[in-house]
């Protein structure tokens, strides 16, 4: 009901069934779906249906829930343990809507609150909040609530998260229309120090003015994913934007505001947080290079066709052309994701696919049968390779070669 409110298409719809038992919607042909309380798919139109139910807490974290489904359950109940007031509006079959906790005017007034104390109960809205703020333009915390997730966090609710909820979570926060929102309230609840140390501790950590008119590492970040979201960038470039610079959060004193070798140590925070968050493995690698390569793919423009192939090299960009134009997109998100420079066009992009191009053009096939004509083997062929695909980039480019590794 939420979003035709709103005017947003409806993707799916969601269906309460008062007054019924599981047997009753197993005769009826529905299909038994749910795990851990009754829901059931539609013989026909595969929608979900649930039986209307209460719930109670039995212990700490998102699992700590026992579940009372039966005929005696009313529509009010079933509605009073939805997280958000504008979630818990539901039109009856006659067109009617049914909005015990004003919902209708939480939307009018763009407002996020919570329907009863029993939001303090699952530390999974907190993240559910934060995702529907990134996700819907204008919405705002009510004062009440944001006092809640803050309460929840200090009293360590929040700890007993599992990963696979946390990344699930973060990852559609990620590919909301304003992810930048879902961190920002994180960060203001005390959830992100929390469950992301890695990304809070960026907030107040100066860089080179020259280079981040912004200054601000944490802001930085936020202008990043924003641009990710702008240029409607897939989940594996937005996980990997927000792991590019974490280094820069552990970049010791005296390196300020520089971030000598920053690189390394973001590549290091992000292993541990994928491992931590069991991270997919397309956004592991993506967010891997990306952390590892930037600032070289930000300075090729100044790199000849030797230093070029073997940037492509780095990034397996012979083996995985689709991953390397991932990571020149999150390098432009990058970029643009920096005060006066959001709308410059990004010049390494054009000249590296470039570059990729004629060095894939190369006839590798070729060149091995004639090194092993000539008697040569293993990495003698591996350099004849390297030579001519140097020489290809040189060519397109019209720059010089250099020496071959």
């Amino acid at each position: 009901m939420r979003d035709e409110l709103l005017g947003i298409a409806v993707r799916d719809r969601d269906w309460v069934v008062v007054g019924s038992t599981p047997q009753a919607m197993l005769d009826a042909g529905f299909l038994a779906v749910g795990r851990d309380f009754p829901v059931f798919l539609h013989p026909q139109t595969h929608e979900e249906y649930a039986l209307a139910r209460s719930e109670r807490k039995t212990r700490p974290g998102y699992h700590g829930f026992s579940f009372h489904a039966a005929p005696d359950v009313t529509l009010e109940q079933d509605l009073a343990r939805r997280d958000l007031t504008i979630n818990a509006i539901a039109r009856a079959a006659d067109g009617t809507l049914i909005d015990p906790y004003g919902g209708q005017h939480d939307l009018a007034a763009r407002v996020l609150r919570h329907v009863s104390p029993a939001f303090a109960e699952d530390p999974v809205r907190i993240l559910r909040v934060a995702r529907f703020v990134a996700r819907f333009d204008g919405f705002s915390v009510a004062p009440e609530t944001l006092a809640l997730m803050r309460g929840m966090v200090d009293s360590g609710e929040v700890d007993h998260l599992v990963p696979e909820r946390v990344w699930q979570e973060l990852a559609r926060g990620l590919m909301e229309r304003c992810p930048s929102r879902m961190f920002e309230l994180l960060r203001e609840c005390g959830a992100l120090q929390r469950l992301l140390p890695e990304v809070a501790r960026l907030w107040g950590v100066p860089q080179r003015a020259e280079h981040h008119p912004e200054v601000d590492t944490g802001v930085h970040l936020m202008m990043v994913l924003d641009m990710s979201a702008r240029l409607d960038a897939p989940l594996t470039v937005r996980y990997a934007c927000l792991g590019h610079d974490l280094g820069k959060g552990n970049t010791p004193a005296e390196l300020l505001p520089r971030h000598i070798g920053h690189e390394q140590r973001s590549v290091a925070l992000l292993r541990a947080l994928n491992e931590r968050l069991r991270v997919p493995t397309d956004c592991r690698e993506l967010a891997d290079v990306v952390a590892r390569e930037h600032g070289n793919v930000h300075r090729s423009g100044e790199f000849g066709a030797a230093a070029l192939v073997r940037l492509l090299e780095r990034c397996d960009a012979f083996r995985k052309p689709a991953r390397f134009d991932e990571v020149l997109l999150a390098c432009e998100c990058d970029a643009r994701g920096r005060l006066g420079f959001e709308d410059t066009p990004y010049a390494p992009s054009p000249r590296l696919a470039a570059a990729l191009a004629a060095a894939r053009a190369v006839d590798t096939a070729q060149i091995a049968a004639a090194a092993a004509a000539r008697g040569e083997r293993g990495p003698a062929v591996g350099t004849a390779i390297q030579r001519q695909r140097i020489e290809a980039v040189g060519a397109a480019l019209g720059i010089a070669t250099g020496p071959v590794d």
